[in-house]
């Protein structure tokens, strides 16, 4: 079983499903040069946001910790804390900050 984004072009496999350890987060090289997170959480749900966290530039979400709140699973950034929902990609913490969120299956 494989991870997939859909990336404008159509889906994209990035890599096996196992490669990923449910509760963290890995990163991954997109087509266009950009640095997706994936995460798996525990119950075998997949997601995938940006990798760089916008409060301080580093491709660093990927090692962020999971978590939820108000039963929305989050990522938080390992430098400032701030927090990123996983399906919508928005700052928990700022309403106006936002990161990428991609569609993801596993096929």
């Amino acid at each position: 079983m494989n991870l997939q984004l859909r990336l404008d072009e159509g889906w994209f496999t990035v890599c096996a499903a196992g490669a990923v350890q449910p509760g963290r987060g890995v990163a991954a090289l997109l087509p266009d040069g950009r640095h997706a997170a994936l995460f798996i959480d525990r119950t075998g749900r997949a997601y995938a946001i940006d990798n760089r966290d916008p409060f301080t530039g580093a491709s660093v979400l990927s090692r962020g910790l999971l978590g939820s709140a108000s039963g929305r699973a989050f990522v938080a950034s390992p430098l400032l804390k701030q927090r990123f929902d996983l399906e919508s990609g928005r700052c928990l913490d700022d309403e106006e900050i936002a990161v990428q969120a991609y569609e993801v299956r596993l096929g």
